[in-house]
C-alpha cells in the first residue's frame, strides 16, 4: 500500500500535514478505486490532459492534495479559492489572472474548496470560462453535489467520490509520520489505537493529533506515550459528524434500516454512533417514534407507547440518563413484529384522494342535527353497528357511491396484525352472506 503523504518534507516549520503532503499519485494511500491501475483518476493523470471535476468526500481524505497534484503533473498554474471567504470579486480576479497566463501560453487550474457554499449565481459565474477552456475547474465538497452544485456546472464536470481512510491506511500513515517527525517518541499499542480511532478516517486530523501529542509529551518531559496519556491530553469527542450533511442522513438511514431489519445490535451501534457524534437526542427520539408507526405498526401497537414514553423520559431526564430510554426503545423496535401495512394503506389512500374528484358523502352517512336535514334524508337508513349482531352491520357500505372497495389495507400475518387479518376476513364473509 502506498503512503498517503510523501516523505519529502518541504519545510521543517510547516504543519506535519503540509510537510508530508504527497507529490505524485503513487505516494497517495487509499482512494485506490480512483487511483489504482486503470481507474478514473489514474487515467486522468496519465492522459496529460486536465479536465474539470468535482471531488466529493469527507474532510482529510486528499481533495486539496489531488487538486494541487494535478496542477503539478499537468504543469498548470494553480489558483485556490475558498467558497467560505471568497466571492464574485475573487472569481473575477482569478479569471483575469488566467487570461494573463493564457496569453503567455500557460494553462490554469482553478480550485474552489467547499464549492457547495457558493450560491447559484456564484457557481454560474464559472460556466463561460470553463466552457471556453480558459479555466480547468476543480471543486471540492463534503456535501452531495447532486443537491449542492447546480446542474449546469455539474454537467460540465466529472464527479469523483473519495472515501474515508480505513484503519490500515491510518496505521500506515501513523508509522510514516512517526518515523519522519516523532522519532524521539515511542507509542504503545494503546496509544496508537486510540489516535487512529480519534482520527476517524481523517488523515489531516491524525497528523494534527500527532503534533498535539508531540507538544504535550515534550512539555511533560516524556519519551514514551501510552493510551492513558492520549486520553488525558487529546481525547475528546472528536468523531466526524456533520449535523446537517450527508454523514447525518446516512447514519439515521442506517439506524432506521437496522431497526426495520430486526437487528438490535446494529440498531444500538448506529444510535450510539449518532449520540457519540453529537446528534440531538430529541431528534433521534422523534425518528424512533416515527419508526414505530411506520415499520412496526399494528403488528405490535405497544411499540408506539414505548417510543413515546422513551421520548418523554428523555425530556424529563436529559443526557446521559435519558439516553438509556431511547436505547431500550430502539432494541424493542428491532425485535418487535414488523408491519408497514397501515403505512402503505395510508400512502395509497392519500395518492388516490389527491388525484380523485370530490365525491359526495352518501346520504345515509350524513349528519342530521336539524329538522331540515332529516327531511332531506340525511342519515336515513343508517344502521347503528352496536345494534347489529356482532356489533357489525353486515353488507353496509361506507365509501362514496360508485367507488369500489379499494383494498388498501392488507394486514400481515405477523404479531397482533395476524389477529386483525382474521377478524377482517370474518367480517368480509359476513358481508358476502348479507349480499346474497
Amino acid at each position: 500500500m502506498s503512503d498517503l503523504f510523501s516523505q519529502n518534507a518541504v519545510d521543517p516549520g510547516a504543519p506535519l500535514a503540509e510537510q508530508l503532503r504527497p507529490q505524485k499519485p503513487d505516494e497517495v494511500i487509499g482512494q485506490q478505486h480512483l487511483l489504482g491501475p486503470g481507474k478514473p483518476l489514474r487515467l486522468a493523470f496519465e492522459s496529460g490532459q486536465p479536465h474539470s471535476m468535482i471531488l466529493w468526500g469527507p474532510p482529510g481524505v486528499g481533495k486539496t492534495t489531488l487538486a494541487r497534484m494535478m496542477a503539478t503533473q499537468f504543469q498548470c498554474e494553480f489558483i485556490a479559492l475558498s467558497a467560505v471567504f471568497s466571492g464574485i470579486k475573487e472569481v473575477r480576479e482569478a479569471v483575469a489572472q488566467a487570461e494573463l497566463w493564457r496569453g503567455q501560453g500557460r494553462r490554469t487550474i482553478l480550485f474552489v474548496d467547499e464549492i457547495h457554499r457558493f450560491n447559484k449565481a456564484q457557481q454560474d459565474g464559472f460556466l463561460p470560462f470553463v466552457e471556453s477552456g480558459l479555466l480547468t475547474f476543480i471543486g471540492a465538497t463534503t456535501e452531495n453535489p447532486s443537491f449542492e452544485v447546480n446542474s449546469a456546472l455539474l454537467s460540465r464536470a466529472s464527479v469523483y467520490v473519495l472515501k474515508s481512510l480505513d484503519e490500515a491506511a491510518l496505521g500506515e500513515l501513523f508509522e510514516r509520520a512517526r518515523a519522519s517527525a516523532l522519532a524521539d517518541l515511542s507509542f504503545d499499542d494503546g496509544a496508537r489505537a486510540r489516535l487512529v480511532g480519534l482520527a476517524d478516517g481523517d488523515a489531516r486530523r491524525l497528523l494534527n493529533l500527532l503534533e498535539q501529542v508531540r507538544t504535550a509529551a515534550h512539555t511533560a518531559g516524556l519519551v514514551a506515550v501510552d493510551g492513558q496519556f492520549i486520553e488525558e491530553t487529546v481525547a475528546q469527542n472528536l468523531r466526524r459528524f456533520d449535523k446537517g450533511g450527508d454523514a447525518f442522513y446516512d447514519q439515521i438511514s442506517a439506524l432506521h434500516k437496522s431497526v426495520r431489519g430486526s437487528d438490535p445490535d446494529a440498531s444500538l451501534y448506529w444510535l450510539c454512533r449518532m449520540l457519540d457524534g453529537g446528534a440531538d437526542p430529541r431528534y433521534l427520539a422523534r425518528r424512533i417514534v416515527r419508526m414505530a408507526w411506520e415499520d412496526i405498526g399494528l403488528a405490535d401497537p405497544r411499540a408506539m407507547q414505548i417510543t413515546n414514553d422513551a421520548a418523554a423520559t428523555y425530556e424529563r431526564l436529559g443526557s446521559p440518563e435519558g439516553e438509556l430510554a431511547l436505547a431500550e426503545a430502539v432494541v424493542y423496535l428491532a425485535v418487535a413484529a414488523k408491519s408497514n401495512a397501515a403505512y402503505m394503506a395510508y400512502n395509497a389512500a392519500r395518492a388516490f384522494v389527491k388525484q380523485d374528484g370530490s365525491r359526495p358523502v352518501p346520504v345515509h352517512l350524513r349528519n342530521a342535527p336539524t329538522k331540515l336535514m332529516k327531511e332531506l334524508g340525511h342519515g336515513k337508513a343508517y344502521r347503528y353497528a352496536h345494534d347489529e349482531p356482532e356489533a357489525y352491520a353486515a353488507g353496509e357500505t361506507y365509501l362514496p357511491e360508485g367507488l369500489p372497495e379499494p383494498g388498501w389495507y392488507k394486514p400481515t400475518p405477523r404479531g397482533l396484525e395476524g389477529k386483525i387479518a382474521e377478524k377482517l376476513a370474518h367480517l368480509r364473509e359476513l358481508d358476502r352472506k348479507a349480499k346474497k
